[in-house]
């Protein structure tokens, strides 16, 4: 695959604004159904495990790493418990006083490579998570959605920093905090595929980007009361990507009271926008697109020398 062809911006629009067939009659019963992982590729037995993966990149970081990254994901070289969606609610008032429940169908944890006996989870940066992300049908959360994953996981995990330094992007480091991840999992019994929460910080969607395109937006790692280390944040270029960040995929499908909307439809509307967002009505496909433009594709990135 050509890299140009690999990081056009097209792939972001796509079938975004569009429902997948049916999702219109959904209701209660059938939300977060594993129709809404249609387009996760599934995992070919010869794809390579998480740990060999890691063997693989562990000289590169950045532009090349995220090639790397996003080829295995878009090939479906990522652990099935993953496609196992979860309901995460939130509930809000309109205008009018009317009350309003939105339920989200949000990945159990963070985008990994691998299979489910061998999986690493793995950071990127801004236009490797969006290729990624919306070539399956989802989007990146807003800083509200991660504290309502947060409050709603199943399993509650201690933030583990690492010393700071540049040595923070490599991928000795983020090998070694997934084991510190896995380490405490199996400390708390946490089984695979349980809603979990704390371990990273999460690429957000934010009406700050618009402000600097070639910026990335980060927010979370909540602690024990809930309060989070990273308070959302635009200062890294969106080329950056270290240990700490996960990518958590939300669908492209909501429920408003039990009936399915696009979530690119929510999020444009002030009404219901302010139960997902704090900061109201976000333009999340048209920020998308700009923010992949914003990065340049992946061809440029790999021969201009890195302005982080």
């Amino acid at each position: 695959m050509e890299l140009r062809e690999f990081w056009t911006c097209a792939i972001l629009v796509g079938a975004m604004l569009l429902l997948p067939p049916d999702a219109s009659a959904q209701d209660a019963s059938t939300k977060c159904s594993v129709a809404l992982a249609q387009d996760m590729p599934t995992r070919l037995p010869t794809a390579p495990g998480g740990r060999e993966f890691v063997e693989r990149v562990w000289k590169i970081s950045g532009a090349e790493r995220d090639l790397a990254i996003s080829a295995e994901l878009l090939a479906g070289n990522l652990p099935q418990f993953l496609t196992k969606l979860k309901p995460v609610t939130l509930r809000g008032k309109l205008p009018n006083g009317e009350t309003v429940k939105i339920t989200l169908c949000v990945a159990p944890d963070y985008l990994a490579i691998g299979s489910n006996n061998d999986f690493v989870r793995v950071p990127m940066g801004l236009a490797a998570a969006l290729a990624v992300t919306n070539r399956f049908g989802f989007v990146l959360p807003t800083p509200k959605m991660v504290d309502a994953i947060y409050r709603q996981a199943e399993a509650h995990l201690v933030p583990q920093p690492m010393s700071s330094g540049p040595e923070m992007r490599s991928t000795d480091y983020f090998w070694r905090h997934d084991q510190f991840i896995r380490e405490q999992r199996q400390a708390l019994h946490v089984p695979l595929g349980a809603l979990t929460a704390g371990g990273k910080k999460d690429l957000v969607i934010s009406n700050r980007l618009w402000r600097n395109l070639e910026r990335v937006a980060i927010y979370g790692w909540q602690r024990k009361d809930g309060l989070p280390i990273q308070p959302l944040s635009t200062v890294h270029g969106a080329r950056y990507a270290d240990y700490s960040h996960g990518v958590r995929l939300v669908s492209n499908v909501a429920y408003v009271n039990d009936v399915a909307r696009s979530i690119y439809d929510i999020l444009k509307d002030p009404r219901l926008a302010a139960v997902l967002s704090d900061e109201g009505a976000i333009r999340v496909t048209e920020l998308e697109v700009a923010a992949c433009r914003g990065t340049a594709d992946i061809a440029a990135a790999l021969k201009a020398p890195s302005r982080l």
